[in-house]
C-alpha cells in the first residue's frame, strides 16, 4: 500500500490501512496473557492494555467526533486514556480494562468508524480531510504506539516474548559499504530543511525553510557495538573528561557503566533483548543508549554528535542537483530493500546492509535499525503553526527535550520520513536509541 505525501486516500485504501494496522497491533499482543498486558513492566511505560484503549480512543475522538468542524481544538483525548492528566508511572493504578473489554471496544468504535467512512464526503473543505491527512493521522498514532508496546516488550522480564515469526531473511554487510568509523563529507551551502506536505507530515515538520550549513563530516555508518564496546572498555564511563557536566551528573547519579541490558560475562559482553540472553553482536548499531552516553562517545572519538540540520542534509539533500529527496535513496517509500524497519527482524541489521537504502552523499542506514540523536533542542521551526491540536508538538518545546531522527528496526513503514522528527529526555535508553558522529570540515 502506497501511504507517500501528496496523494489521495480512497476509501477502499483507507479501510484497509485502518484494518492492516488494527491486525498488526493485535499480533503484536496475541501471546500475551492478560495478567501481562495489564502489568506495568517498567514505571517509565504504560501497562500494554492501556495502550490499546487509548489507540481506540484516540481514533473515536479523531475520526468520530472532530469531523465535520466538532473538534475541540485540542487531542480531545478524555478518562483514563488522556495520557496529560495520568502519567505513564501511575496509569497501572486506572481500573483498566481486560483484554477482552478493550478487544470488544476497538471493534466497536472500527465498526462505527467504518460505517462514518462509507458516508463521509472525502472531497468536502474540512481540512482535516485534505487528501486524507486525519485517516493518516489516525493511522501514524497506532502505528507509533506499536512501537512504545514493543519498547514496552523489551523492558518484560520473566517469560520471553514470542515474537511473531519473522519473514525476512536477516541481511549482511554489503561488500562495498565503506568500514565502520568512515565518514563522508557534505559540502555545505543552502539546503532545504522541513517540508510543506500537509498530507502525512506532522505540524513540527513544518514549513520547508532554507538554512545555511558550513561544511562537515558525518559517519557514514551508525556507531556499531564493537566501536561502543571499545569506550566502555577503555574506562569510557568513568573518565569525566569525556562527559558534559550535565551528563557527568547524570553519570554519576544513575550509577550506569555500559548501555542498557549489556552486562559482562565471562570476560565478553552479553546483550537481552525481549527477554533472551546472548553475546553481543559487534557489527549491530549500538543500542538503547541516552543522549548523555551518545555525547560522551562522540567526545572520547574526537567527534561530536551532529545538528538536526546537519542530519536532515546528509540523510536527504543531493549538492548535485539542489533536489531534497523523501528518504534517503529517493521519493519511493520504504521497502524491506531499503532498510530495517516495520519489526521485520526484531533486531537491528549490521551496519551496511541496505545498500539501496544510501543517501546522495554516502551514508548509510539513515532510517531504520536505531533512531539517532542529534544535539538539538525540540523546537519549531521558523513560522511553525499548530495543527491540528497543540498537544501533539508545541507543548514539549523547549530545552528539556532532544531531538532524534531515523526511525529504528521497530518503527512502521507509515511512520517515518526524512523529515520526521522524534523527541525525548536526553536521560531515556528505553527507546531504541544510537547514535552517528559528525565532526567540522
Amino acid at each position: 500500500m502506497d501511504l507517500r505525501a501528496g496523494r489521495s486516500l480512497s476509501r477502499s485504501e483507507i479501510v484497509e490501512l485502518l484494518a492492516e494496522a488494527r491486525q498488526r497491533t493485535l499480533l503484536l499482543v496475541g501471546a500475551l496473557t492478560d495478567e501481562e498486558l495489564r502489568r506495568q513492566h517498567d514505571k517509565l511505560m504504560s501497562p500494554i492494555v492501556w495502550d490499546l484503549g487509548h489507540i481506540a480512543h484516540f481514533e473515536e475522538v479523531w475520526l468520530l467526533e472532530n469531523l465535520g468542524g466538532a473538534g475541540s481544538g485540542s487531542e480531545g483525548l478524555r478518562g483514563m486514556f488522556n495520557p496529560f492528566e495520568n502519567p505513564r508511572a501511575t496509569r497501572d493504578q486506572l481500573p483498566l480494562p481486560s483484554l477482552a473489554e478493550c478487544r470488544e471496544t476497538m471493534a466497536r468504535i472500527r465498526r462505527d468508524v467504518l460505517g462514518r467512512i462509507a458516508e463521509l464526503d472525502l472531497d468536502a473543505g474540512d481540512p482535516l480531510l485534505l487528501e486524507g491527512f486525519v485517516f493518516r493521522l489516525v493511522l501514524q498514532h497506532e502505528y507509533q504506539h506499536d512501537e512504545t508496546i514493543l519498547q514496552t516488550l523489551q523492558l518484560k522480564q520473566g517469560r520471553p516474548y514470542p515474537a511473531p515469526r519473522s519473514l525476512v531473511a536477516p541481511p549482511c554487510a554489503h561488500p562495498d559499504a565503506p568500514p565502520p568509523g568512515s565518514m563522508v563529507r557534505f559540502p555545505g551551502g543552502s539546503v532545504e530543511h522541513g517540508t510543506d506536505d500537509r498530507t502525512a507530515a506532522y505540524d513540527n515538520e513544518r514549513p520547508r525553510h532554507v538554512v545555511e550549513l558550513e561544511p562537515f563530516w558525518i559517519d557514514a555508518h551508525p556507531v556499531t557495538n564493537a566501536d561502543f564496546a571499545r569506550f566502555v572498555d577503555e574506562g569510557g564511563y568513568d573518565r569525566r573528561d569525556t562527559w558534559s557536566p550535565e551528563g557527568w551528573s547524570w553519570r554519576e547519579a544513575s550509577g550506569v557503566v555500559a548501555p542498557k541490558h549489556w552486562q559482562r560475562r565471562d570476560g565478553a559482553w552479553h546483550t537481552r533483548a525481549f527477554d533472551r540472553d546472548g553475546p553481543l553482536d559487534p557489527a549491530l548499531p549500538v543500542c538503547h543508549v541516552c543522549f548523555w552516553e551518545a555525547d560522551a562517545f562522540a567526545r572520547w572519538a574526537g567527534k561530536r554528535l551532529p545538528t538536526e540540520l546537519e542530519w536532515e542534509a546528509a540523510a536527504s539533500w543531493d549538492p548535485e542537483t539542489g533536489r531534497k529527496r523523501a528518504y534517503p535513496w529517493g521519493d519511493d517509500p520504504p521497502t524491506a530493500l531499503h532498510a530495517n524497519l516495520d519489526a521485520q527482524l526484531f533486531q537491528a541489521a549490521p551496519v551496511g546492509s541496505y545498500p539501496l537504502g544510501v543517501s546522495p552523499v554516502g551514508c548509510w542506514g539513515m532510517v531504520g535499525d536505531v533512531w539517532e540523536w542529534t544535539s538539538t533542542d525540540f523546537h519549531g521551526y521558523p513560522g511553525y503553526r499548530s495543527f491540528p491540536y497543540p498537544e501533539y508538538s508545541e507543548v514539549f518545546f523547549g530545552d528539556e527535550y532532544k531531538v532524534l531522527r531515523g526511525g529504528s528496526w521497530a518503527t512502521r513503514y507509515g511512520a517515518i520520513r526524512a523529515t520526521f522528527r522524534n523527541w525525548d529526555y536526553p536521560i531515556r535508553r528505553q527507546i531504541f536509541s544510537g547514535l552517528r558522529c559528525a565532526r567540522d570540515a
